[in-house]
């Protein structure tokens, strides 16, 4: 009998190693991953078993004509279920985020292929078990849809990029294989569903864009910048590869590889709810995290340091640095920025004439206000110990890195390793002319923000950011991660007043919009972008811009829609700030104050004038008691926004 047992386990064992198919189940069941191993690997995903990706083919070729994914044989299949509680150190939407996920493990010899399923989306990866040095030439990553889908589609040109585009509304089989976008990409899978794409965990490989496919029109495949051998220096702040390998990334020993993830919702408001990125990113790598502190910022370069009322002459010099702190102080802002113009740019160690930084560090102590200093990545890298000492003497707090342009496997290398260098200066490090966060924030707390997004300081010189970019950003760029948008326009225009100036610049849309910003985009490094005279001429709006936090304890999506409108509240300790945001259209919306505890509460609102069709910058304020069983009335202009302070009484 224990014969006959033992001869049970062992066909039981082979079947089950020997099968072609593989299901995977979210906690809930919500979500399904179906993998297939025959001569190739694919897999597809379910949501509440209707097929939403449908059998999509992925691999990985080494260059020495390994392939990893065809003819595979699966020695083992392992699953996984995990529930725990996650803390992040800098909280974006939570202060803490439940993690619950299954995870299969498909091991083939040489690698294996991990797989989650989150009851929000799905997510794979490559492991490889390999010793020594190899090169990846390729990676197949598909994502096949089961109908000629519409998306929105971040076009780039080149991947020498800001990543900072404008989303096209397309459809799958216009794509081919010659048009690409930079990942997150939006798809939208009609009946409300809809399918976000992109990375987490990249490390030490390059980052993922997406192109069409000529054999399949009805799918995005991955693309991908190969190693750089060559570059040229175009100028301080251009470091243009000239030469690519063929292949795209130098490995040595055993590793994990990105995962390719997808956040799929029924409802917009769960885009924008979904912290799925951060919780398939690497684990925190630094141990002292007390000094990271989050916080807002009074930004110098967007409003071209161009005060007035002063009794010296503004620009790049102390005086104006002071009265910036002075600024800051008033208003209890954590932060002053130092951007472009206070180093000669050719040597970073080189302060222009009219700076002293260690003077301005010290003035900003004595009024509670740090300072964060702006450096051209190349010129930083060129003195990178020796600058970063300097700064740590000085007592700055942080850096604003910017025009990096790339995401080949170096450059990726570069930004761990200027978040590894800074973590040991105790500096905080904002990523500006980067691509999209993708899991280096969880490795490294102190990456606060990021840029890769068409934010504010585009109006300077184009007819973008608009409302319209306004209410799609959430959706799909925000969905990442951190976004350093830079709001707070004091200069507020309608769609036919707006024009890009320079030095004096406006927003589009009224200045309740330009406050929403606040509650709806999430940077824990917030900055207020305007002028510090044009503030001081708003006490109401800086009542507002003062005590809106930069992170937040909790969120909750009241009200969305891509690209048409999105209502948001957020709560900092028992106090709950909401924001609301329409597109070019005028709206009105009842919003449900169930999120509130018991009690009655003290809602103080800003909302968008009565003439603010017509004069951008008209808005009002009333203040009113609500309890959780309160439904508010909004109404909002064209371009138009809405913001309260909820608190208990």
């Amino acid at each position: 009998m224990k014969k006959l047992f033992m001869l049970f386990i062992l066909i039981s064992m082979f079947f089950t190693l020997s099968a072609k198919e593989y299901s995977l189940d979210s906690p809930s069941g919500r979500i399904q991953i179906k993998v297939n191993v025959n001569e190739t690997v694919t897999y597809s995903v379910l949501l509440n078993g209707t097929v939403i990706v449908a059998p999509s083919p992925i691999s990985m070729e080494l260059y020495d004509g390994t392939v990893w994914g065809v003819d595979a044989k699966v020695r083992k299949a392992k699953t996984n279920n995990v529930s725990q509680e996650l803390t992040p150190v800098v909280q974006r939407k939570y202060a803490t985020i439940k993690d619950e996920y299954k995870e299969l493990t498909l091991t083939v010899k040489g690698y294996a292929l991990k797989f989650r399923a989150y009851d929000e989306g799905a997510a794979y990866r490559w492991v490889s078990d390999k010793d020594g040095e190899y090169k990846v030439k390729s990676e197949l990553a598909s994502f096949v849809f089961p109908a000629d889908n519409k998306l929105w589609f971040p076009e780039e040109e080149s991947m020498m990029t800001h990543q900072e585009r404008e989303y096209l509304r397309e459809t799958l089989s216009n794509i081919g294989s010659e048009r690409f976008a930079s990942t997150g990409l939006l798809v939208d899978c009609g009946n409300g569903v809809k399918t976000y794409i992109s990375e987490s965990s990249l490390m030490d490989y390059p980052g993922m864009f997406l192109r069409g496919s000529d054999e399949n029109k009805y799918a995005l495949v991955g693309k991908y910048p190969g190693v750089v051998l060559e570059t040229e220096q175009l100028s301080d702040r251009d470091v243009k590869p000239t030469k690519y390998a063929d292949y795209i990334a130098e490995c040595n020993g055993p590793r994990e590889f990105p995962w390719r993830a997808m956040i799929i919702t029924e409802n917009d408001a769960e885009l924008v709810e979904s912290e799925m990125i951060y919780k398939l990113a690497p684990e925190q790598k630094i141990e002292n995290t007390d000094w990271i502190k989050p916080g807002k910022v009074a930004w110098d370069w967007w409003n071209a340091n161009n005060i007035y009322g002063v009794d010296f002459v503004a620009g790049v010099n102390n005086e104006t640095y002071k009265y910036y702190i002075d600024f800051a102080s008033k208003y209890g802002l954590e932060y002053i920025i130092l951007d472009e113009g206070w180093y000669v740019l050719s040597d970073i160690m080189q302060k222009e004439k009219d700076i002293d930084v260690k003077e301005l560090v010290d003035y900003g102590k004595e009024k509670n206000v740090d300072i964060i200093l702006w450096v051209v990545w190349k010129a930083m890298d060129d003195k990178l110990e020796e600058s970063l000492d300097q700064f740590q003497e000085w007592g700055v707090k942080g850096i604003k890195m910017d025009f990096m342009q790339r995401d080949d496997q170096w450059m990726v290398n570069f930004y761990e390793k200027i978040a590894r260098k800074c973590a040991e200066h105790e500096l905080l490090v904002d990523f500006h002319g980067a691509y999209k966060p993708s899991g280096l924030d969880r490795a490294y707390p102190n990456v606060i923000s990021y840029e890769g997004v068409k934010g504010m300081e585009n109006a300077k010189w184009s007819n973008l950011p608009d409302p319209e970019l306004d209410v799609t950003l959430p959706f799909i760029r925000m969905v990442a991660g951190p976004m350093d948008y830079t709001p707070g326009a004091m200069i507020n225009k309608t769609k036919t007043n707006f024009t890009p100036v320079f030095t004096e610049p406006m927003s589009q849309g009224t200045r309740c919009h330009q406050l929403a910003l606040y509650p709806v985009f999430e940077s824990p490094l917030q900055m207020l972008a305007d002028n510090p005279s044009n503030y001081y001429r708003e006490p109401e709006c800086m009542e507002f811009l003062a005590a809106v936090p930069a992170v937040w304890d909790d969120t909750k999506v009241l009200e969305a829609k891509v690209s048409d409108y999105i209502a948001v509240a957020r709560r900092s300790g028992e106090t709950w700030y909401v924001g609301a945001l329409t597109d070019w259209d005028p709206r009105e919306m009842e919003l449900k104050l169930d999120f509130l505890g018991d009690g009655t509460y003290t809602m103080k609102v800003w909302k968008d004038g009565l003439n603010a069709d017509k004069h951008a910058a008209d808005f009002a304020q009333e203040t009113v008691e609500v309890t959780s069983d309160s439904t508010v009335k909004v109404k909002m202009a064209p371009g138009g926004g809405w913001v309260a302070i909820i608190e208990k009484n």
